[in-house]
This record gives C-alpha cells, structure tokens and sequence, in this order.
C-alpha cells in the first residue's frame, strides 16, 4: 500500500476498527493509514457514495475496508450499524468518532434548531457510538475509542454551538476512560487545530479568506495536515499507547497556547508539514 505511514506495516493486522464520517477528509486519511497497517477498516457515514469512493481506494492500494451508512443522531440506527458490523465480523477492536458537522455563525443568530442539530450531532452521537461500542462488544473484550474535539480551550467564537458539544465530548471523554478501564476500554481524544483538509470546501469564500488571516496567529505559521492528524489517531489507537486513557492530545501548532502576549514574528521554520499521501 502506497500510504507512507510512520508505523509499522503489519500494526493492527486482523483488527477491525471503525472510522465514522470516513468518506472524507480526517475520516479518510485515518481510515487509509490503518487499513495501509492491516487493519479492516469500517467506514461509517450518512453518504455511501462518499464512503463506497473511499473504500475502492483503499482496496486498489492493497487494503480492506467496508461501509455503512447511518446516521448517528439516530439512537436506533447506531444499535443496528454495531449489530450488523459484530455479525459481519464478529470483533471491533477499535473505534474512530470522528463524524460531526458545525457551521459558522455568530451566537445570537443561531436558532434553537441550529444549536440543537450541532449539539446531537457532534456530541449526542458520539455518546451513542461510545455506548454501543462497549454495551455490545468491548464490555466483554475491550477496546479503544478515539474521539474527536476542536480546538476550543480559549472558546470558540463563531461556532458557539460545535465549541459547547466539543467541551461536552472532552469531559465524556475523561469520564468513560474511568468507568469502564474495568473492562480494559482505553478512551481518549484529539484536538486538531486549523487543519488543511476537504472540510474547508464547505465554508464561504469569506470565512476562506479569515481562515488564510488566522493562519499568521498560529505560532508554527502554517495549517496542519489530515495526514497529521491521522498520525495521532492511529498512535492512540496503537499499544503504544496503552497506558494512556483520558487524554485529550491538541494537534494545533501550538495555537491554543498563545494569546498574542508574545509577539512572534514571520518565519518558515515550521517543521515541514506530512503527508501520507505524497510518494
């Protein structure tokens, strides 16, 4: 397979792991980086033609993966997606919430259905995943979860709705890692910051250009790539990490730490951003 992964070719070998919202962009390039270090991957989304285009990638790269579509807001359609992936495999060693959607928007003009949407989506759905996840399988076998957050820890102004669930989703985070570690569940998140990815596409060509000024406030002076982010995913996953639980990793060029009290001037000499896709 052509992704060049940091890890080891054979890492998750004979494991299924699942990837939500994994027909496109951080869901893509997670689901393509453990399928390229043998694990059957199980893409997750609500459009099966994203999902069926990203699964036929991975198999002409030498890979496996399947789909299935659902809808995670939907409590009955989350039972069903774990019940028909245990039948079809019979094990799910790993768990990738990444699937959520916001828009941006100043607060006071976010409606109550708005707010709600973003609220059941980003954080309403990835409890049900974790729930179902463990009720139906890692209860008895154990497992891993990684969920996904933003960068938020200094607010997020314009996406009051996304920034509540992500805060929501950390401390769900912290609080699963301890009630199920009995059953040998490790549970953490990550926190990208700006990153270079296929979700931008869906912003208005103003907030594009807000985006390319915020860039110059990031200490590293430059986005993060999918492919990093992946990175950081797949180490959660991996035994490398398996005393590691309840953590939140931030992935943001060390963004969240600076709050313009130290000035940083122009420079490139960020280390040079990665790409698995790249020969």
């Amino acid at each position: 397979m052509n992704y060049r992964s940091i890890f080891r070719a054979d890492l998750f070998a004979g494991q299924t792991i699942m990837v939500t919202g994994g027909g496109s962009g951080i869901g893509r390039a997670t689901a393509v980086e453990l399928a390229s270090l043998g694990a059957h991957v199980v893409l997750v989304g609500r459009t099966a033609e994203k999902l069926t285009a990203v699964a036929h990638e991975i198999s002409r790269l030498g890979g496996e993966a399947s789909t299935f579509t659902c809808n995670i807001r939907e409590e009955a359609q989350v039972q069903a997606l774990f019940a028909a992936v245990l039948a079809a495999h019979g094990a799910l060693h790993g768990l990738v919430n990444n699937a959520g959607g916001q828009f941006l928007s100043p607060a006071e003009f976010i409606s109550q259905k708005g707010f709600h949407a973003v609220v059941e989506t980003n954080l309403t759905g990835t409890f049900l995943m974790c729930r179902e996840a463990y009720s139906q399988y890692m209860r008895d076998h154990g497992g891993v979860i990684v969920n996904m957050l933003m960068e938020n820890w200094r607010g997020f102004p314009g996406m009051v709705h996304s920034a509540a669930a992500r805060a929501g989703i950390e401390n769900l985070t912290k609080t699963l890692a301890v009630e199920w570690a009995r059953s040998g569940v490790r549970i953490n998140a990550v926190a990208p910051g700006l990153i270079e990815s296929s979700g931008l596409d869906n912003y208005p060509d103003v907030a594009k250009q807000f985006i390319q000024n915020v860039v110059q406030d990031i200490p590293f002076k430059r986005m993060g790539t999918e492919s990093e982010t992946a990175a950081a995913i797949v180490f959660l996953l991996s035994p490398g990490a398996s005393y590691i639980s309840g953590e939140s990793i931030r992935i943001d060029g060390a963004s969240s730490l600076w709050r313009k009290t130290w000035e940083i001037e122009d420079h490139n000499n960020a280390p040079p951003p990665f790409n698995g896709f790249e020969p």
